[in-house]
């Protein structure tokens, strides 16, 4: 007999995925009981768990629930929280026990009818298969059906809008944001900070964000619209202003900006080719082949583009990053914190220190340091942020200072400049100004990114001609960063 290789399945290829159902319900006495029933026969018989969370009604959704549960075919449990939690507090308490419980999916159900439970192995059959980590029901994916469905023309029309907004500041292409028939994976919700999350409508937008963070997979399908006598209790003015805060921050933290964001020295540092690292190269690639030192290196990007241009460089910096070795000619570990070791001649034409004077807890020192390693007649050139910008005074004057992943107010920075203060510790160290150059802020990384639409482009390029022209009147609250040539005086 032909013997033949048959691969080993684990147990965890083995086992079928426990599905389970999140039922949130506040006030649905009179749909309750007719939505569990109207889940298909196929998934009745398969599904681990139903969850019906009763959000503190005020009605007889509670009894209802617990007289399904003791006629029903399938497992139900059914919770009465004390308080009202909200429609994203509520969630959270769902999802926190479809965790807790050992559930490899989850599936968001109204208690209202809504949405139609006949669809929902739809829904799960993306997430069973293993090609999604979130999938959503979107009313919106076949034409004219959600108005044929009862949807109601200025709910149609807002969700429209705000679904293109979100998609703008998102870079994603669902189409519709707004949808309660949703269904995960409890392993990516499990990498969601679902607790920092709103307890108020914008909690799915929220969800969304952070699918979209962690490089979740989230596909859509299509389900039917269905508006009956359920009452709404979403005030929506209020959600749309949520939803539309919730993106922004989000688009400004993917950027950098917003208070608190979590930053390391060794995240990817961003090289600015059009803005301060552009500069320092037009300099350097006005001198003849020289010796330069890169004080605060990183991996060494920035040194691989000045060695292209025909100078020898030596990078600089508390320890020695993935791929440096192969962008720089020589490398020298030292910490910048401390003073610089003798062992470094003075033989350099040009010492960079680009963007590091901030990071240090004695720029003084290090300027000095620097200095000492030039032969005479070198330069050494500086970039530094600006603290008088008008982001950082505004984060001030409304008293929202925090740190931010970039920029005027990176996690990274111990010391602030201004224009004075950074040229009075160049005077200090006896150095002269050369050249000076002032740079705005970096708005082209909006659309430095491929699928970028050309209308947004343009808006874009229009802001940043509008902020140079600001930058070049009053330098001091428009600049985005100082930058130096410097000589010994």
């Amino acid at each position: 007999m032909k013997s033949v290789d048959v691969p080993e399945v684990t147990g965890q290829e083995a086992r079928t995925p426990r599905v389970g159902v999140l039922v949130v319900a506040y006030n649905a006495a009179s749909t309750l009981e007719r939505t569990l029933s109207r889940l298909p026969e196929s998934f009745a018989a398969s599904v681990d768990h139903v969850m019906v969370c009763d959000d503190a009604s005020q009605d007889d959704t509670y009894e209802i629930g617990m007289r399904f549960r003791d006629t029903a075919t399938f497992p139900v449990t059914v919770v009465k929280h004390e308080r009202n939690l909200g429609y994203g507090g509520n969630q959270k308490a769902g999802y926190r026990w479809a965790i807790e419980h050992g559930l490899d999916v989850v599936v968001l159900l109204h208690g209202d009818g809504q949405y139609a439970p006949e669809c929902i192995e739809d829904l799960v059959a993306p997430l069973v298969s293993g090609d999604a980590d979130a999938v959503f029901g979107s009313r919106m994916m076949e034409k004219g059906g959600a108005r044929s469905g009862g949807m109601p023309a200025y709910k149609y029309v807002g969700n429209r809008i705000l679904t293109g907004f979100q998609n703008a500041l998102t870079g994603q292409h669902l189409s519709e944001w707004h949808s309660g028939y949703r269904a995960y994976r409890t392993d990516s919700l499990s990498d969601l900070d679902l607790a920092s999350y709103s307890d108020d409508f914008d909690f799915d937008t929220e969800i969304i964000l952070g699918l979209v963070r962690a490089r979740k997979r989230i596909v859509e399908v299509p389900i039917p619209t269905y508006y009956g006598d359920e009452i709404c209790y979403v005030n929506g003015m209020k959600y749309a202003r949520d939803v539309a805060g919730d993106v922004l921050r989000h688009w400004a933290t993917e950027r950098g900006f917003g208070g608190g964001v979590a930053s390391t020295e060794s995240d990817l540092y961003e090289l600015k080719a059009t803005g301060s690292h552009g500069v320092l190269l037009e300099w350097l690639s006005g001198r003849q082949p020289a010796k330069v030192l890169d004080a605060g290196c990183f991996d060494g990007r920035f040194a691989d583009l000045v060695r292209r241009q025909g100078h020898h460089v030596t990078g600089l910096d508390r320890q020695k990053f993935d791929g440096v070795a192969e962008r720089v000619n020589a490398f020298i570990e030292a910490d910048l914190n401390q003073p610089l070791p003798d062992a470094i001649r003075a033989e350099y034409d040009v010492v960079v220190a680009g963007d590091i004077l901030e990071h240090v807890m004695e720029p003084q020192q290090l300027l000095d340091d620097l200095v000492s390693k030039l032969v005479p007649g070198g330069e050494i050139l500086v970039s530094v942020p600006n603290f008088g910008h008008w982001y950082p005074r505004g984060r001030i004057a409304v008293g929202k200072f925090d740190y931010d992943q970039r920029g005027p107010l990176d996690r990274g920075h111990v010391r602030f400049f201004t224009r004075d203060t950074i040229e009075r510790l160049f005077a200090e160290s006896g150095l002269r100004v050369v050249e000076r150059r002032t740079v705005g802020t970096p708005f082209e990384s909006v659309v430095d990114r491929p699928g970028t639409p050309p209308a947004r482009r343009r808006l874009v390029n229009g802001v940043t001609r509008a902020d140079t022209a600001m930058v070049r009147a009053w330098p001091r609250l428009f600049g985005y960063q100082f930058l130096y040539r410097l000589e010994v005086a």
